[in-house]
């Protein structure tokens, strides 16, 4: 769980700026047993050999589906000189390799169970998993794409492996790709004095998954997947993602459907925000330069950066890719009402109760001292007419102190951006479909919590961290089977013929009058207008939004 994966993070051992570490990972740390390997003398499978660009890639078979690990999506992975650069592009490959094993996670601080196979800079890798059949026609392509704050996470965690989804769905061709996070992928330096070498440092983790999309419009047929049909879909940082990279020029040539949970726009930072943070690195490593920078241990800075700002050691929630005006826009709400993203088809939804997964990691007296900072500093960003707003939404709420702050920050951070996004993408003309997501954990405090439903898209209902219990198995198929109609034809509805308990799901899309949601009730699957549920306060949280996630 959450809660000893913090205890374990507060205990990393921090260095200075002249530290001359190697780049090696730890021994605390579980090294992969071995990277891909070029293959010369012509001993493989032809059978699971695909042809790529950048060369010919050999898979595994197991039951039936054939897994394609740690595939590079890039010319030259982003280490020595091309820390802190735009990913290369691929050059052509005619040789055979290896893609029996995953590739490395990113560099980033102790917590996350991805970080524990083993870390690296380089790391810009991608997964397939196809089923082998001859199937007729061109499958869809559904790209996964992780989350962890931006600061954590990897395709590497085993809950992201998906043989279980394609043997249920051999129809449909997954991919999961790797970006840099943290300071390797979010960190502003154009204001140094050696920075302007640097100009795209601040979203290099979004400019990773656009160059994996790149990759994956040009080979996938290669793997009888459909490169005109490709969906998007993370959670959290993913799905923040999934709602960003609609809006990078360019992108919509590489997917034309995404799927944002628990994640908007709203998981963004200003260039005087990305710049403070990055001072307050440099200050702690004792650098002055990018140069300087250069010369820090990876694992070094990964673990100072863990100290200042970590997920899993103070809850930082600071470093976000960049609203820069250049790559993204610098008001994300607005560039979906002007319609930047309006042929993008688009399902987005969130938990019941997305913050009382972090209250449940820093239990309550952690979780009240750290919202009561958190509360003081948007305070200051906030009108006296807006804090007393809050101050309403907080008092009405029900249960202890701890739940109504919980509350309110769910409502800030995940709820209102979901409606939000729901709204400005309809009032563009663009389809939305939104969803509200309430089964329960039995874990202490957690209920509907974050990332409690990774279990029931994956189809690993023997993962039950979050939950604590398997969740309702054919709740599980049919919310899944929504997934996967969504990505094959761009409508989430059910017929009955294709619904797990034999009854149509109708799933309206989202309109400005009725506002309808689709309830994901563990026994009841139904839609219902957002007025009935209740899923936001439009008068105390909605405006809440505009501060994005200060």
């Amino acid at each position: 769980m959450l809660a000893a994966i913090l205890i374990s993070g507060a205990t990393i051992v921090l260095t200075s700026c002249s530290d001359k570490n190697d780049n090696e990972v730890p021994n605390t740390e579980t090294k992969q047993d071995s990277m891909n390997k070029e293959i010369t003398d012509g001993n493989y499978d032809k059978t699971l050999a695909v042809k790529c660009v950048n060369g010919t890639f050999v898979g595994k078979k197991t039951e039936n589906v054939i897994a394609y690990k740690g595939i590079p999506f890039v010319g030259q992975q982003p280490v020595g000189n091309l820390r802190w650069k735009a990913p290369v592009d691929v050059i052509p490959n005619n040789s055979v390799f290896e893609a029996y094993n995953y590739g490395k996670a990113p560099f980033q601080a102790p917590g996350d169970p991805a970080g524990q196979y083993g870390q690296s800079e380089d790391c810009l890798y991608l997964n397939v998993w196809k089923a082998d059949d001859a199937a007729a026609g061109k499958k869809p392509v559904m790209v996964w794409i992780y989350g962890g704050g931006f600061e954590v996470g990897g395709t590497t965690d085993p809950q992201y492996d998906c043989h279980n989804l394609v043997k249920e769905n051999p129809d449909v061709i997954f991919v999961t790709i790797t970006y840099r996070l943290a300071a390797y992928g979010f960190m502003h330096l154009s204001h140094l004095p050696d920075g302007a070498d640097y100009p795209d440092a601040q979203n290099l983790g979004i400019l990773d998954q656009l160059m994996a999309l790149k990759w994956v419009h040009e080979n996938i047929g290669s793997f009888g997947g459909d490169s005109d049909n490709v969906t998007i879909f993370g959670e959290s940082a993913g799905g923040s993602s999934c709602a960003l990279l609609p809006l990078v020029k360019g992108s919509h040539k590489y997917f034309k459907r995404a799927i944002a949970m628990s994640g908007s726009p709203i998981m963004t930072r200003s260039t005087e925000q990305a710049i403070a943070c990055t001072n307050k690195i440099m200050a702690a490593l004792g650098c002055k330069t990018v140069a300087d920078l250069q010369k820090v241990a990876p694992r070094t800075l990964a673990d100072k950066v863990g100290e200042l700002y970590g997920i899993y050691q103070v809850l930082g929630w600071s470093i976000w890719p960049e609203r820069d005006g250049n790559l993204l826009p610098k008001d994300g709400w607005k560039a979906y009402e002007d319609g930047k993203a309006a042929d993008i088809d688009i399902l987005t939804g969130c938990t019941k109760d997305e913050f009382n997964t972090f209250a449940a990691a820093l239990g309550v007296e952690g979780w009240n001292k750290w919202a009561a900072a958190r509360m003081e500093t948007r305070n200051k960003l906030m009108t006296d007419e807006e804090v007393a707003k809050v101050k309403n939404y907080i008092s009405s709420a029900s249960g202890e102190e701890w739940q109504k702050t919980c509350s309110m920050f769910s409502q800030s951070y995940f709820n209102a951006p979901a409606i939000r996004l729901s709204e400005n993408h309809t009032k563009a003309g663009g389809k939305v479909y939104t969803y509200f997501y309430t089964p329960e954990s039995v874990v202490p405090m957690v209920k509907s919590g974050h990332a409690s439903e990774l279990s029931v898209v994956f189809n690993h209902p023997e993962m039950t961290g979050f939950t604590g219990r398997p969740i309702d198995e054919t709740f599980s198929k049919t919310m899944r089977k929504m997934w996967i109609q969504f990505a094959k034809t761009g409508n989430p509805s059910l017929s009955a013929d294709i619904s797990p308990d034999g009854k149509a799901k109708e799933w309206p899309l989202y309109d400005l009058g009725n506002k309808k949601v689709m309830l994901l009730d563990e026994f009841n699957i139904h839609s219902e207008q957002e007025s009935e549920i209740k899923m936001i306060d439009w008068e105390n949280t909605y405006f809440l939004t505009k501060y994005y996630c200060n």
